[in-house]
């Protein structure tokens, strides 16, 4: 069944455990850093932890004030301070070490869902918004990488903290333990209970904001189509709509997590009090000292500190933990088959493809190509017309292998293209698309994009041929010149030109134009024609086009209608013969 956008949104829940697990991987690629941080963390916090005892040692040498130990009182005083300096150092080499140890992580991640982006089906790219994989390679990784160079240091310092103030109140005064030992497990119900709540309400938060960015891509690339129809108050008032639902999960999310860490404070406040009443009593008949009082005081302090950092950072770890979910929901998804055992790599495509019996539909029960056969010769160049929906563009979508037939089979120099590597079969073609796609860079490195290693010769030839040199020369860098945001600067005709230019540097011996001449003024698409009729020489091509002045010297148009080829034959014979293709021509010349 194909992948749609539901499923990567909510698809199935991981548990806690094995989204840890997972990222618990990604760190154990770097196990020795991981194994310095371990180090620096247990040094930071064992130093820090002498501190407490040292300071109870400090006041009792003070005693009564009259028989005061002042060298005793130095003493611990000079090593506390120079164990809290030797802590502080660890501590910062151990931020800078787990800040870029989190950062090497996150770039590790980012790498891994682009890589596994392109290699996800056509399918499931058709049924995902741009929106929701930015969302998931910026936003949620970047949510990962908080918690990463953050929280988990934070956790992992509190709890060995936790048990060195442990130890530590144990050693002090076992019975000042048993009155602590009260709010401690309340502290921790607090933490626990609150935690399970806030992971859905992260979980919505992410899918909510994936949502509105998805909305927001979408309305920005059609701005001016929306101001042509003066929908623009429409428009706000939707993206007010789901920026409100945005906006609600956060602050659903925002509040459940702001509740507990006042929560767990208060409950060791009240823990410190009831402690410091104890002591008191204690004091009082003899059973414990003021020194001692003053150091299990500094460790229940040390203890309930990290308690209250794990009830404030256990909500963004509920967020981080939600996001890298859905990051890892990505990861887990089929990418695109592999290639048959012993597949075959063409070599010397000649460039005859023949459909025998084909059906395909994109979604189970529904077919759109039904028992399509047809046969072209090298060479040839092929066009297919048709009203809209009528199956054109799935045709060249089978022709690649973005999908493969449900029946039937496509044969390519005689080999079915199943038991041909995906690869080999691609680079065999070169596409001119009706949506151009042009990338961050120069002119020369956008049709250069077109053959590996295109020299700066080939590159002024091939724009020449597509007629779009003279325009090139004419900016301020000529061929050097940048293109940005997929070169907004220039017009559609010369946007299309460029890709044309593109494919004319490829040496496939297949070529697909798919509405290539659709974005063009009827002049430029005249000398795009010249240019297309040297291109497609001694080339196997596939024309896709509404335009039906542009297919007239095909050597065999295809008629398609409702997934079947309704008429083939020359643009003659079919204008003679009075049916489907001669209606749709009348339709645009008549």
């Amino acid at each position: 069944m194909p992948l749609n956008e539901r499923a990567f949104m909510e698809g199935p829940r991981g548990s806690k455990k094995a989204v840890l697990a997972r990222v618990f991987r990604y760190y154990m690629r770097y196990k020795w850093r991981v194994l310095l941080a371990f180090v620096l963390m247990l040094g930071s916090n064992l130093l820090a932890l002498l501190g407490p005892w040292l300071s109870g040692e400090a006041i009792d040498a003070i005693g009564s004030g009259a028989d005061a130990d002042f060298a005793a009182v130095g003493f611990y005083c000079l090593l506390m301070a120079a164990f809290y300096v030797a802590s502080s150092a660890f501590s910062y080499l151990l931020s800078v070490l787990m800040v870029r140890l989190g950062q090497n992580i996150v770039r590790q991640m980012r790498q891994d869902v682009f890589d596994k982006a392109l290699a996800l089906p056509v399918g499931a790219l058709d049924r995902l918004s741009a929106g929701d994989l930015i969302n998931r390679i910026s936003y949620d990784i970047s949510t990962v990488n908080a918690s990463l160079s953050n929280d988990v240091l934070q956790a992992a310092t509190g709890v060995v903290t936790i048990v060195g103030a442990l130890a530590g109140m144990i050693a002090t005064s076992p019975l000042l333990l048993a009155f602590f030992s009260v709010t401690v497990p309340l502290s921790a119900a607090i933490a626990v209970l609150r935690g399970r709540s806030m992971r859905p309400l992260f979980r919505k938060r992410s899918a909510k904001l994936a949502a509105l960015n998805g909305f927001s891509e979408e309305m920005l690339s059609g701005l001016t189509a929306i101001r042509a129809y003066g929908r623009e108050e429409e428009m706000c008032k939707k993206f007010a709509a789901r920026n409100e639902e945005a906006a609600e999960a956060y602050y659903r999310a925002d509040y459940v997590a702001s509740l507990v860490g006042p929560s767990v404070n208060f409950v060791n406040n009240f823990g410190t009090v009831l402690i410091s009443a104890a002591g008191c009593f204690l004091y009082l008949y003899g059973r414990i000292s003021i020194g001692a009082i003053s150091a299990f005081l500094l460790y229940a302090r040390r203890f309930s500190g990290p308690v209250n950092e794990f009830a404030n950072i256990i909500g963004e770890i509920q967020s981080a933990l939600a996001a890298a979910e859905r990051v890892f929901r990505l990861l887990d998804s089929p990418s695109e088959p592999a290639d048959a055992p012993g597949a075959k790599v063409l070599v010397n495509v000649n460039g005859e493809i023949a459909f025998e019996h084909v059906r395909f539909g994109y979604e189970e029960g529904k077919e759109v190509i039904h028992d399509l056969s047809f046969r072209v010769r090298p060479g040839q160049t092929v066009a297919i017309v048709g009203p809209t929906g009528a199956g054109k563009t799935t045709i060249v979508n089978l022709l690649m292998r973005f999908y493969d037939p449900q029946g039937g089979r496509i044969l390519l120099d005689g080999e079915d293209i199943r038991r041909c590597t995906r690869s080999s079969l691609r680079s065999a073609y070169t596409m001119v698309l009706q949506d151009t796609w042009l990338f961050e860079g120069t002119v020369f490195e956008n049709i250069a994009y077109g053959k590996e290693g295109a020299t700066r010769e080939e590159v002024r030839r091939a724009a020449g041929e597509a007629g779009i040199a003279a325009f090139i020369e004419s900016l301020p860098l000529g061929y050097d010149t940048p293109l940005t945001d997929g070169g907004c600067n220039l017009s559609k005709g010369q946007k299309q030109l460029m890709t044309i230019a593109r494919a004319m540097l490829s040496p496939a011996r297949l070529l697909i134009l798919d509405e290539a001449t659709s974005n063009v003024d009827t002049r430029t698409e005249l000398r795009i024609r010249a240019a297309m009729a040297r291109l497609m020489q001694g080339k196997t091509s596939f024309v896709i086009a509404h335009r039906l002045g542009t297919v007239r010297a095909a050597d065999l148009i295809l008629v398609v209608d409702g997934g079947e080829v309704v008429e083939r034959g020359t643009h003659a014979e079919l204008l003679a013969r009075g049916g489907f293709y001669a209606g749709l021509y009348r339709a645009q010349f008549e």
